[in-house]
């Protein structure tokens, strides 16, 4: 990891217009706990139902894309890109820099306010807000590695992450059986699922697969992303 490239990554990231969707998206998460728990409509069930869906199946792929493409994507759009490649740094090491400041983004976004609402809602009851919290951190690592790679990969990516992080996580994962053994946040939950003894939080994807594939995805993104930094030249042409 190189400090000068986090430092800059994380003004980058944090001074523009994406920390407004940053923060507020918790906010919401939040504010929905809030609400549920105000009219009474607690519980176990309406709890991991909603983590679920807006937490892990809504919240964490979009701040995994803000966050993921938003720390070198901007760079390569304006060209600002050459000038952080011409210094004498390994090209692996940007990516591998930019990765850490968009997990570590995603910690303190994602996974933080995911354990704050399911407590708000039922507390530390059956492991369920550490569960949750944990599926939207290794999850979030996960989207990170992938949304940063997008940046990379394709002038579109917010495109691309929005197509991917709503059609496919979100519809094709959800309901279709096959598709959910390659959908990150079906990953991130089985996880959480084994922190949790809920009942009602119960994943379908088995750690044995989920954990290495979490793993596979996320070292096999950033490499990707260092070596395919490496085949920018220092004229903007790829």
């Amino acid at each position: 990891m190189n400090g000068v490239i986090a430092g800059i990554s994380y003004r980058a990231l944090l001074g523009r217009r994406r920390i407004w969707l940053l923060i507020i998206l918790p906010l919401v998460l939040i504010g929905l706990a809030v609400l549920l728990q105000v009219i009474g409509s607690g519980g176990e069930k309406v709890t991991v139902t909603f983590m679920q869906t807006f937490a892990i199946g809504t919240m964490l792929p979009l701040l995994g894309m803000i966050a993921g493409t938003g720390v070198i994507a901007p760079e390569i759009d304006d060209g600002t890109i050459i000038h952080l490649l011409a210094k004498p740094i390994s090209r692996p090491v940007i990516a591998q820099t930019k990765f850490l400041v968009a997990a570590s983004i995603l910690a303190l976004f994602a996974a933080v306010p995911t354990f704050v609402a399911a407590y708000l809602l039922v507390g530390l009851q059956s492991g369920i807000a550490y569960g949750f919290a944990l599926g939207a951190l290794v999850g979030g690592v996960a989207y990170a590695a992938v949304f940063m790679l997008l940046g990379i990969l394709t002038r579109h990516a917010v495109t691309v992450g929005i197509v991917y992080a709503l059609v496919w996580e979100g519809v094709v994962g959800n309901f279709v059986p096959g598709a959910r053994r390659f959908s990150i946040q079906q990953w991130a939950q089985s996880v959480g699922d084994q922190v949790s003894s809920s009942p009602f939080f119960s994943a379908e994807i088995a750690p044995g697969f989920a954990v290495p594939a979490l793993i596979v995805i996320t070292v096999g993104a950033v490499v990707w992303a260092g070596q395919r930094l490496r085949s920018f030249s220092l004229t903007g042409d790829e």
